[in-house]
Protein backbone atom coordinates (compact mmCIF):
# COMPACT_ATOMS: atom_id res chain seq x y z
CA UNK A 1 0.00 0.00 0.00
CA UNK A 2 1.18 3.52 -0.72
CA UNK A 3 1.36 6.31 1.83
CA UNK A 4 -1.89 7.83 3.10
CA UNK A 5 -3.09 10.91 1.26
CA UNK A 6 -1.49 14.10 2.47
CA UNK A 7 -3.29 17.19 3.67
CA UNK A 8 -5.37 18.91 1.01
CA UNK A 9 -3.93 21.81 -0.94
CA UNK A 10 -5.02 25.36 -0.29
CA UNK A 11 -3.78 28.44 1.47
CA UNK A 12 -3.77 26.75 4.88
CA UNK A 13 -2.68 23.33 3.64
CA UNK A 14 0.14 21.79 1.71
CA UNK A 15 1.10 22.60 -1.85
CA UNK A 16 0.09 19.88 -4.29
CA UNK A 17 3.21 18.10 -5.54
CA UNK A 18 3.77 18.29 -9.33
CA UNK A 19 3.78 14.88 -10.97
CA UNK A 20 5.85 13.36 -13.75
CA UNK A 21 8.96 15.53 -13.38
CA UNK A 22 11.90 13.56 -14.87
CA UNK A 23 15.46 13.63 -13.50
CA UNK A 24 14.38 15.21 -10.23
CA UNK A 25 15.50 13.88 -6.83
CA UNK A 26 12.47 12.55 -4.93
CA UNK A 27 10.85 15.25 -2.84
CA UNK A 28 12.24 18.15 -4.87
CA UNK A 29 9.33 18.16 -7.30
CA UNK A 30 7.82 21.07 -5.35
CA UNK A 31 10.77 23.25 -6.35
CA UNK A 32 10.29 22.83 -10.10
CA UNK A 33 7.30 25.18 -10.28
CA UNK A 34 8.38 28.05 -8.02
CA UNK A 35 10.73 31.03 -7.99
CA UNK A 36 10.19 32.04 -4.37
CA UNK A 37 10.31 30.42 -0.92
CA UNK A 38 9.19 31.72 2.46
CA UNK A 39 10.99 30.38 5.53
CA UNK A 40 9.39 30.96 8.93
CA UNK A 41 11.13 29.98 12.17
CA UNK A 42 9.00 28.71 15.04
CA UNK A 43 9.10 30.71 18.26
CA UNK A 44 10.36 28.54 21.13
CA UNK A 45 8.94 29.86 24.42
CA UNK A 46 11.67 28.28 26.56
CA UNK A 47 14.34 30.02 24.50
CA UNK A 48 12.45 33.33 24.43
CA UNK A 49 12.05 33.50 28.22
CA UNK A 50 15.30 31.93 29.43
CA UNK A 51 17.82 32.20 26.58
CA UNK A 52 18.33 28.41 26.74
CA UNK A 53 19.15 27.28 23.20
CA UNK A 54 16.61 24.83 21.77
CA UNK A 55 16.53 23.05 18.42
CA UNK A 56 15.52 25.40 15.63
CA UNK A 57 12.38 24.48 13.68
CA UNK A 58 11.14 26.06 10.46
CA UNK A 59 8.19 25.92 8.07
CA UNK A 60 8.96 26.38 4.37
CA UNK A 61 6.14 27.72 2.18
CA UNK A 62 5.51 28.91 -1.36
CA UNK A 63 4.62 32.50 -2.22
CA UNK A 64 0.90 32.02 -1.43
CA UNK A 65 1.51 30.44 1.96
CA UNK A 66 1.10 26.76 1.12
CA UNK A 67 3.42 24.48 3.07
CA UNK A 68 6.13 22.66 1.14
CA UNK A 69 8.52 21.36 3.80
CA UNK A 70 9.42 21.73 7.43
CA UNK A 71 12.95 21.73 8.78
CA UNK A 72 14.29 20.51 12.11
CA UNK A 73 17.77 21.08 13.53
CA UNK A 74 19.53 17.92 14.72
CA UNK A 75 22.02 18.85 17.47
CA UNK A 76 22.60 17.94 21.09
CA UNK A 77 21.94 20.22 24.06
CA UNK A 78 25.62 20.66 24.96
CA UNK A 79 26.62 21.73 21.45
CA UNK A 80 23.79 24.26 21.18
CA UNK A 81 24.46 25.94 24.49
CA UNK A 82 28.27 25.84 24.45
CA UNK A 83 28.88 26.82 20.83
CA UNK A 84 25.84 29.07 20.36
CA UNK A 85 25.48 30.55 16.85
CA UNK A 86 28.84 29.07 15.77
CA UNK A 87 27.71 25.51 16.41
CA UNK A 88 27.98 22.78 13.81
CA UNK A 89 24.62 21.24 12.96
CA UNK A 90 22.66 18.88 10.77
CA UNK A 91 19.32 20.08 9.43
CA UNK A 92 16.65 17.65 8.27
CA UNK A 93 14.16 18.97 5.72
CA UNK A 94 11.02 16.84 5.66
CA UNK A 95 7.96 16.56 3.44
CA UNK A 96 4.36 16.22 4.64
CA UNK A 97 4.83 12.44 5.08
CA UNK A 98 7.82 13.13 7.39
CA UNK A 99 10.22 11.74 4.81
CA UNK A 100 13.62 13.45 4.87
CA UNK A 101 14.13 14.79 1.35
CA UNK A 102 17.03 17.23 1.92
CA UNK A 103 19.84 17.06 4.46
CA UNK A 104 22.08 19.99 5.38
CA UNK A 105 25.39 19.71 7.21
CA UNK A 106 27.33 22.66 8.62
CA UNK A 107 30.75 21.64 10.00
CA UNK A 108 32.44 23.48 12.85
CA UNK A 109 34.57 26.37 11.56
CA UNK A 110 35.82 29.72 12.79
CA UNK A 111 33.37 32.56 12.15
CA UNK A 112 35.86 35.41 11.82
CA UNK A 113 37.43 37.41 8.99
CA UNK A 114 40.74 37.11 10.88
CA UNK A 115 41.01 33.43 9.93
CA UNK A 116 40.66 33.22 6.11
CA UNK A 117 41.95 29.65 6.12
CA UNK A 118 38.90 28.38 8.04
CA UNK A 119 35.66 29.69 6.58
CA UNK A 120 32.03 28.64 6.88
CA UNK A 121 30.48 26.05 4.57
CA UNK A 122 27.45 23.82 4.22
CA UNK A 123 26.92 20.58 2.31
CA UNK A 124 23.52 19.82 0.78
CA UNK A 125 22.39 16.28 -0.04
CA UNK A 126 19.13 15.17 -1.69
CA UNK A 127 18.12 12.51 -1.11
CA UNK A 128 20.23 12.30 2.09
CA UNK A 129 23.67 10.90 1.26
CA UNK A 130 23.63 12.12 -2.36
CA UNK A 131 25.57 15.40 -2.62
CA UNK A 132 23.89 17.93 -4.91
CA UNK A 133 25.87 21.03 -4.00
CA UNK A 134 27.39 23.22 -1.32
CA UNK A 135 27.70 26.76 -0.01
CA UNK A 136 31.17 28.13 0.70
CA UNK A 137 32.04 31.41 2.38
CA UNK A 138 34.65 33.58 0.65
CA UNK A 139 37.12 35.62 2.68
CA UNK A 140 36.08 39.25 2.99
CA UNK A 141 36.14 42.08 5.52
CA UNK A 142 33.48 44.56 4.43
CA UNK A 143 30.62 42.41 3.16
CA UNK A 144 29.64 38.73 3.50
CA UNK A 145 30.46 36.72 0.35
CA UNK A 146 29.44 33.16 -0.55
CA UNK A 147 29.62 30.87 -3.56
CA UNK A 148 26.95 28.35 -4.53
CA UNK A 149 28.55 25.21 -6.02
CA UNK A 150 27.08 22.17 -7.78
CA UNK A 151 27.86 18.53 -7.01
CA UNK A 152 31.00 18.67 -9.18
CA UNK A 153 32.35 21.65 -7.22
CA UNK A 154 31.76 24.13 -10.05
CA UNK A 155 30.68 27.68 -9.16
CA UNK A 156 27.05 28.36 -10.13
CA UNK A 157 26.00 31.53 -8.28
CA UNK A 158 27.41 34.10 -5.87
CA UNK A 159 25.83 35.70 -2.80
CA UNK A 160 26.79 39.14 -1.50
CA UNK A 161 25.47 40.52 1.78
CA UNK A 162 25.32 44.08 3.14
CA UNK A 163 27.95 45.75 5.31
CA UNK A 164 25.51 45.91 8.23
CA UNK A 165 23.26 42.91 8.87
CA UNK A 166 21.52 44.43 11.89
CA UNK A 167 17.78 44.59 11.25
CA UNK A 168 16.44 48.03 12.24
CA UNK A 169 12.77 48.11 11.27
CA UNK A 170 13.53 46.84 7.78
CA UNK A 171 14.61 43.88 5.68
CA UNK A 172 18.26 42.78 5.34
CA UNK A 173 19.01 41.70 1.78
CA UNK A 174 21.66 39.27 0.53
CA UNK A 175 21.93 39.57 -3.25
CA UNK A 176 22.13 36.43 -5.40
CA UNK A 177 24.39 37.20 -8.35
CA UNK A 178 25.39 35.51 -11.59
CA UNK A 179 29.02 34.45 -11.92
CA UNK A 180 29.95 37.86 -13.36
CA UNK A 181 29.40 39.20 -9.82
CA UNK A 182 27.22 42.03 -11.17
CA UNK A 183 23.94 40.68 -12.54
CA UNK A 184 21.41 40.10 -9.76
CA UNK A 185 19.24 37.03 -10.33
CA UNK A 186 17.62 36.67 -6.91
CA UNK A 187 17.96 37.43 -3.22
CA UNK A 188 17.76 36.05 0.30
CA UNK A 189 15.99 38.55 2.55
CA UNK A 190 15.79 38.49 6.32
CA UNK A 191 12.38 40.11 6.77
CA UNK A 192 11.47 42.47 9.60
CA UNK A 193 9.20 40.48 11.94
CA UNK A 194 8.07 43.18 14.35
CA UNK A 195 9.68 44.90 17.32
CA UNK A 196 8.82 42.34 20.03
CA UNK A 197 9.82 39.33 17.96
CA UNK A 198 13.07 40.97 16.87
CA UNK A 199 13.99 42.13 20.37
CA UNK A 200 13.22 39.03 22.40
CA UNK A 201 13.66 36.06 20.08
CA UNK A 202 15.83 34.86 17.21
CA UNK A 203 12.84 33.37 15.38
CA UNK A 204 13.27 34.86 11.93
CA UNK A 205 11.35 35.28 8.68
CA UNK A 206 13.18 34.85 5.36
CA UNK A 207 12.23 35.21 1.72
CA UNK A 208 14.24 33.52 -1.05
CA UNK A 209 13.90 34.32 -4.74
CA UNK A 210 15.69 32.69 -7.67
CA UNK A 211 15.14 32.16 -11.42
CA UNK A 212 12.22 29.89 -12.24
CA UNK A 213 14.41 27.88 -14.63
CA UNK A 214 17.27 27.40 -12.15
CA UNK A 215 18.22 23.73 -11.75
CA UNK A 216 16.03 22.25 -9.01
CA UNK A 217 19.12 21.00 -7.16
CA UNK A 218 20.52 24.53 -7.01
CA UNK A 219 17.18 25.76 -5.65
CA UNK A 220 17.62 23.27 -2.81
CA UNK A 221 21.18 24.54 -2.26
CA UNK A 222 19.81 28.09 -2.14
CA UNK A 223 17.52 26.95 0.67
CA UNK A 224 20.59 25.64 2.46
CA UNK A 225 22.29 29.02 1.98
CA UNK A 226 19.39 30.66 3.78
CA UNK A 227 19.92 28.45 6.83
CA UNK A 228 23.67 29.10 6.83
CA UNK A 229 23.10 32.87 6.64
CA UNK A 230 20.56 32.65 9.45
CA UNK A 231 23.02 30.79 11.67
CA UNK A 232 25.91 33.16 10.95
CA UNK A 233 24.17 36.53 11.16
CA UNK A 234 20.78 36.25 12.86
CA UNK A 235 21.09 33.49 15.47
CA UNK A 236 21.40 35.29 18.80
CA UNK A 237 23.44 34.03 21.74
CA UNK A 238 21.16 33.84 24.80
CA UNK A 239 18.84 36.34 23.10
CA UNK A 240 21.61 38.96 22.95
CA UNK A 241 22.25 40.78 19.67
CA UNK A 242 25.87 40.31 18.57
CA UNK A 243 25.89 41.91 15.13
CA UNK A 244 28.86 44.09 14.15
CA UNK A 245 29.82 46.04 11.00
CA UNK A 246 31.15 43.97 8.13
CA UNK A 247 32.55 40.52 8.97
CA UNK A 248 34.14 41.51 12.31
Amino acid sequence: MGPPPGPPGGLEGWMNMPQGIPNTPPGLEYLTMIDQLLVHQKVELLEAFTGFETKNKFTIKNSVGQKMYYAVEDTDCLTRNCCGPNRPFDMKILDNYKNEVIHLYRPLACDSCCFPCCLQSMEVTAPPGNVIGSIEQKWSICTPLFTIKNAAGDDVLKIEGPICTFSICGDVEFKVLALDGVTQVGKISKQWAGLLREAFTDADYFGITFPMDLDVRMKAVMLGACFLIDAMFFEKSRNQETDRPGMF
